[in-house]
């Protein structure tokens, strides 16, 4: 013999569960990062050739910002 739940045992349980929407949301979500992502590796990298200043093993490379016009705060 099967047993169910009695109803009340049955509405607690539903009290407990979120909303429909929230499974909704997430299910969107997902499907937009999935896409996002599948994008990304169809497009390939933003710039395949760009290295930065660290890669060059030159340390003197670094921009300090000297002769932009910027003060940085220093009268």
């Amino acid at each position: 013999m099967e047993q169910t739940p009695a109803p009340r045992d049955r509405t607690a349980l539903l009290r407990y569960l979120p909303p429909p929407a929230v499974y909704g949301f997430l299910l969107l979500l997902v499907l937009v990062f999935a896409g996002a992502y599948g994008a990304g590796a169809v497009m390939g990298p933003v710039a395949p050739g760009l290295v930065g200043p660290a890669a060059t093993g030159d340390p003197g490379d670094g921009d300090d910002g000297a002769g932009t016009g910027h003060s940085g705060g220093h009268g």
